[in-house]
């Protein structure tokens, strides 16, 4: 995509001093303005970027940054038009913690300001300004792609187009399957957890203290608790579905009773609510256990891999009658990642995997199943090990390696899912690319005389 590159990082360079220079505005999209300091800082990043990937490219990086910025102003003048809606806590957390991270790296605020040629507030403002136009762009992206979608007969178009010396390489595959066990006081441990957020609601409502503060002291959620809790804005249909029905009640400044999610149990606390969106706070805390009571959940689950190993029980009986995990259980044991679809609320059947890549065990939280595979040969049973579920709760678990499928090439019969993957990745990038075309046409652009002859993979940007 055009725009892959822009989002994922590209003003990261914005805590290094640089020089001052005589700025000059090289091209206009809409309303937007590109200077020449911003098309040479991300430049000397894509640079930086492919040095760091080991290759280079023929083509002139301050071109192709010309270019990807062009299609950041026009997605962003775009998303204006048509009203989209970005999340400004968001916007608001980064920039602090990025005006945080340079004033350390420069060695305080006043150093900051000498090195930036500018006040503290007018650093923020620029990089508010930054920050706010990538998401506005983001969201513009996402609006035109996101109901894209392929049917198996463009699936198996593409894979019939697709030269047979480029067929995409499938890398090593592991099927398993496990049984889970959590710790015997679960109950125990879950009325803990209420009892602490019980006494927290108490003390805000009596005002002994903030919510905030007791977000950032003891909430387990850590991507919301250092910004006091807040979550908003967003949509019900976005959020769990009891988390959701307990936020619908509240009025702003309100608290809510003790919610169980999947996640654990939280309060809520609503901020506002404009039209259908909601900010929000909240404090989530998990069960907790003593290590003995994570000890004992794994003697149960050692005694029945020595019961497997002595072939007095079958692995499938065992996690069919034992195991805490309701998906697994009913298939022999054997993992899916229907877990994961329904932690980001995508249960769809035809994304159903039980065959995952080396790489699918960071993204889906699961190395400590990978590191006990690693050890196995097919058909080996590991020793009882501790870990966490996607939404953070405490488990013991051992694994069986059913099998490791080797590195081939891609056949549609093996390997459907990936090639509709990338089917619909090459159906949203035409889409996406006709979509520019439009809008290039219809939008005013201009280029600086002296950019204009730089190799656009869009010709459309340099209009006559």
């Amino acid at each position: 995509m055009l725009f892959a590159a822009l989002v994922s990082g590209l003003w990261s360079v914005e805590a290094q001093p640089r020089q001052v220079m005589l700025d000059k505005v090289v091209a206009v999209v809409g309303g937007s303005s590109i200077l020449y300091s911003e098309m040479d800082e991300y430049a000397r990043q894509l640079t930086a970027q492919r040095r760091a990937e080991g290759y280079t490219s023929d083509r002139d990086p301050r071109n192709e940054a010309l270019e990807a910025l062009l299609t950041q102003k026009l997605l962003y003048n775009q998303a204006l038009l048509d009203s989209l809606e970005i999340n400004t806590a968001d916007i608001a957390a980064h920039v602090d913690e990025q005006v945080a991270q340079m004033a350390e790296e420069a060695g305080g605020i006043a150093r900051l300001e000498r090195q930036r040629h500018m006040a503290i507030f007018n650093i923020r403002e620029v990089m508010r300004r930054r920050y706010e136009e990538q998401a506005y762009a983001q969201s513009m992206q996402s609006s035109v792609i996101e109901r894209v979608t392929v049917t198996p007969g463009e699936v198996e178009r593409f894979y019939r187009r697709l030269d047979r010396d480029s067929l995409p390489i499938i890398p090593e595959q592991y099927v398993y399957a496990q049984i889970t066990r959590f710790p015997a006081s679960m109950v125990q441990a879950r009325q803990r957890a209420r009892e602490r957020l019980l006494e927290m609601r108490e003390r805000i409502i009596t005002g002994n203290a903030r919510f905030e503060d007791l977000a950032r002291m003891y909430s387990q959620d850590a991507g919301t608790a250092y910004r006091g809790g807040e979550m908003g804005p967003a949509r019900l249909n976005e959020l769990d579905a009891s988390f959701a029905a307990a936020l619908e009640k509240l009025r702003p400044g309100q608290i809510s009773e003790v919610t169980e999610t999947q996640y654990g149990y939280h309060i809520i606390q609503l901020v506002e609510r404009r039209g259908s969106l909601y900010r929000f706070r909240h404090i989530l805390l998990r069960p907790t256990y003593t290590d003995e009571e994570l000890v004992a959940s794994m003697r149960t689950l050692d005694s029945l891999v020595r019961l497997v190993r002595a072939d007095s029980l079958t692995f499938e009986k065992a996690a069919l009658d034992y195991s805490d995990d309701p998906h697994s259980k009913m298939n022999g044991g054997l993992v899916s990642n229907h877990d994961v679809l329904e932690y980001y609320n995508a249960a769809d059947v035809r994304l159903t995997q039980t065959a995952f890549f080396r790489e699918d065990f960071g993204r889906f939280q699961k190395m400590d199943d990978y590191a006990a595979l690693s050890r196995l040969e097919p058909g080996e049973i590991s020793d009882a090990f501790l870990t966490r579920d996607m939404a953070g709760n405490d488990m013991a678990k051992v694994v069986k390696l059913v099998e490791v499928i080797p590195t081939h090439t891609a056949s549609l019969d093996r390997d459907y899912l990936r090639l509709e993957e990338m089917a619909l990745a090459a159906k949203r990038d035409r889409v996406f690319r006709s979509w520019l075309d439009d809008k290039i046409d219809a939008m005013y652009v201009f280029i600086a005389p002296e950019y204009r002859d730089g190799p656009f993979e869009n010709r459309r940007w340099v209009k006559k």
